[in-house]
């Protein structure tokens, strides 16, 4: 990747935010292209983010691939690993070496599994609002590769641009309204998730085959993918219309 390339792709990652203070925007699709902006921005293997509801319990909400997602969602159902960390911790830790003692020591669960998904090395980075974190984001690579401090400040700043995304709304020191924001993007996840489900199953297709087909049906036709989702689910979206993978 060129140095123009690069910087293009991080201006770039900051005219959607800029967009999404003006305009109505889909979020989980802001949230699911960051995650493969920082592959890309950052040479890493995957990347996933998530969330934490009202209670305090992280979600998935984004991933680069599907195999990201099943690994974040062992972690929450295992209630370890690095994401959780960071979110409880508000701080962020990069080059974690996932067949180190201390991490296998720290999250035997966690580690086991990440390194059975082909990954080897982990970074993490709190996404952040004043004094409290709002959930985490996840980088993993498939080799023993680290992230630069050059890097490592990049990733912590696309943390921080989708703690913007995410609470962008008037008067975002409201408590309640970023409730109502976080719970909203956990909403149209689960929703999604559903609908994913739903297409894999009707075409005998991978989840991301089927995430893939609904994203670009949405995105020809300028509408969110949450309420794609959610007409297929109400059965009011043909899925005939869609293209099969």
């Amino acid at each position: 990747m060129t140095s123009m390339s690069r910087e293009q792709q991080v201006s770039d990652v900051f005219v959607q935010v800029a967009d999404s203070l003006i305009d109505d925007f889909d979020l989980i699709e802001f949230l699911e292209e960051l995650c493969a902006h920082c592959v890309n921005l950052l040479d890493v293997s995957a990347a996933g983010i998530l969330l934490a509801n009202e209670q305090g319990l992280l979600h998935t909400v984004a991933a680069s691939d599907e195999n990201t997602h099943l690994l974040e969602l062992f972690a929450i159902q295992h209630d370890q690993g690095p994401c959780l960390e960071a979110y409880h911790g508000r701080a962020a830790r990069s080059n974690i070496d996932l067949h180190d003692p201390a991490a296998n020591s720290a999250w035997p669960a966690f580690a086991g599994q990440a390194r059975k998904s082909g990954f080897q090395t982990s970074h993490v980075f709190p996404l952040r609002l004043r004094d409290r974190a709002v959930g985490a984001m996840n980088l993993f690579h498939t080799s023993r590769q680290s992230l630069s401090a050059q890097d490592t400040s990049l990733a912590q700043a696309l943390a921080d641009v989708a703690t913007i995304a995410l609470l962008q709304q008037r008067d975002i020191g409201q408590e309640q309204l970023e409730k109502n924001q976080l719970q909203r993007a956990l909403s149209s996840r689960i929703v999604i998730e559903q609908a994913k489900g739903i297409l894999a199953e009707r075409w005998t297709v991978s989840p991301d085959l089927a995430y893939n087909a609904l994203r670009t049906y949405a995105r020809a036709r300028h509408l969110r993918i949450s309420d794609c989702a959610r007409q297929i689910i109400d059965q009011t979206l043909d899925t005939d219309r869609i293209p099969r993978p």
